[in-house]
């Protein structure tokens, strides 16, 4: 068998590259795109349902770019093209949404948006799984979570600096609704997204699928051919049509239950999302059943019911990770204008004040996780992977709680200490634990699939974190990040019980 080579450092850094500019354009959403959201008029209990773009798109996208990007092979490579493709879409994104001029177009931007940087983001993770050697994995994904943060500090904080360095007005003009610090941050953020990219897309040269069948032959037999595909298929079949009408039956019956109890209409997301599976399982079953199952759309349903022990095992630690981090995304800025700031009026310089200090905040714990992400490393060599993950994921959750307590806001950058150690090991460990396990013509598709984990669970926030914060919380976004920090602590506990099967 034929090893693939070790990597070096330089190597690693410019296929890793990429991902500086995707961060601009996650953490200029994510630190700002609530704030514009409230400016356009939304209220605080609407926008969990207007940043449902940002899972679904990804729980659509993800699955079918990771399997497409299995099957690519031209003249940029196998997963280069979508790179590119990806840019150029959400720098396009990233110039409109600024100059949104009402709700429902930011909205329908964060939807492209959010689409266009899946697109991206989604083949640099198989990226580090065909490039490197299993030893090196752990440092790739460091290296990604690096970049991550780098860009996410710059990006996160470019409102603040744009303000009080270079004195641009952090309030809309008169007849805008968009503040200029902030539509310049965008601006910024579209071209660097776009030339980090391609900075990886024309230094870094893939290998090709020939090389990487002899590079990994001991995984031939995991990469199934078509008939192992029809005969896997075949023998899911009974699960896929009892399953498909199980959960067919339970969004339908929650959507009734909603409708009767005149619940909040965001947990619709919920229940529809339910039905919609379990019609996705029973179309597997018709397609199977027809002969059908050369197709993509089989193929990854297929494999998402054969996932890996390992997989599923870190599907849980995903699940509550990653409902935690939305929490944080959509109810930060809300939480500290009202419980630091003692405002709710987002026409104020005040409330303006307390949101540029989230940008700082974010910043904050992505600074940190540049940092972190080096150590990690060492971390998970002097315990193992899985404790290294853990004590990262309490630290985030200590974090996450400590907001209720502090009253100035400069101490929060202590607690953004956690959640920055946290977010380099959410974005590394798991990958590093997972790629293992994983056969390596799958590794896209497989990929798309783990995505599920992490936006299955910012669906399920977007669709009950509005009607918590409404009818549990009395308003309150503090205790939304509350909930977030426990559900890091049961996230750290779940990791302990993963098997991590290439540990090195």
């Amino acid at each position: 068998m034929k090893k693939k080579p070790n990597l070096s450092f330089w190597q690693i850094w410019n296929m890793s590259f990429g991902f500086l500019g995707i961060q601009f354009g996650f953490a200029l959403q994510n630190a700002n795109v609530s704030r514009i959201f409230e400016t356009l008029g939304a209220k605080v209990d609407d926008i969990p349902i207007l940043w449902i773009a940002a899972p679904v798109t990804g729980l659509i996208i993800q699955p079918i770019i990771g399997h497409a990007s299995d099957k690519t092979w031209g003249r940029f490579g196998r997963r280069r093209p979508y790179f590119m493709i990806g840019a150029i879409l959400a720098s396009l994104a990233l110039l409109l949404m600024p100059n949104s001029p009402a709700l429902w177009i930011a909205a329908g931007l964060l939807w492209m948006m959010d689409a266009s940087i899946n697109i991206s983001m989604e083949p640099f993770r198989a990226f580090v799984g065909d490039m490197l050697p299993s030893e090196q994995r752990t440092a790739g994904f460091a290296m990604q979570s690096f970049f991550i943060g780098t860009g996410a500090v710059i990006a996160s904080a470019l409102p603040w600096v744009f303000t009080n360095w270079f004195n641009v007005s952090n309030v809309a003009a008169v007849g805008e609704k968009i503040p200029q610090s902030v539509k310049l941050s965008f601006y910024l953020g579209g071209a660097v997204f776009l030339l980090a990219v391609l900075w990886t897309v024309f230094s870094t040269k893939e290998y090709a699928p020939e090389e990487l069948t002899e590079f990994e032959a001991e995984k031939r037999q995991s990469s199934r051919s078509v008939e192992t595909i029809a005969v896997s298929a075949q023998s899911l079949l009974p699960g896929f049509i009892r399953r498909g009408l199980i959960w067919l039956v339970v969004g339908l019956l929650g959507s009734v239950l909603i409708q009767q109890m005149a619940w909040e209409k965001e947990l619709y997301v919920l229940s529809f999302g339910l039905a919609a599976f379990g019609i996705i399982l029973l179309t597997s079953a018709w397609y199977t059943r027809q002969g059908m199952v050369n197709n993509g759309f089989v193929e990854v349903i297929t494999d998402l019911m054969n996932m890996p022990k390992t997989m599923k095992q870190l599907a849980i630690t995903q699940f509550f990770s990653w409902f935690a981090l939305f929490a944080m995304w959509i109810y930060t800025t809300s939480a500290v204008t009202s419980h630091i700031y003692g405002t709710t009026d987002s026409a104020s310089a005040l409330y303006n004040e307390g949101a540029n200090w989230v940008g700082i905040l974010f910043a904050t714990y992505n600074g940190f996780a540049a940092v972190v992400a080096f150590l990690l490393p060492v971390l998970a060599k002097w315990t193992n992977r899985k404790m290294a993950h853990a004590i990262a994921l309490v630290c985030g959750g200590m974090g996450l709680v400590s907001f209720y307590i502090v009253k100035d806001p400069h101490i929060l950058i202590l607690s953004m200490l956690g959640v920055g150690i946290a977010w380099a090991s959410i974005l590394s460990m798991p990958y590093a634990i997972l790629t293992g396990s994983l056969p390596a013509q799958k590794m896209g598709t497989y990929m798309g699939i783990f995505n599920f984990f992490i936006v299955i669970p910012q669906i399920l926030a977007a669709s009950i974190l509005g009607f918590f914060t409404k009818v549990l919380f009395s308003g309150h976004a503090i205790y939304a990040l509350i909930l977030g920090g426990f559900s890091l602590l049961i996230a750290a506990i779940s990791v302990l019980f993963v098997d991590d099967v290439d540990q090195g």
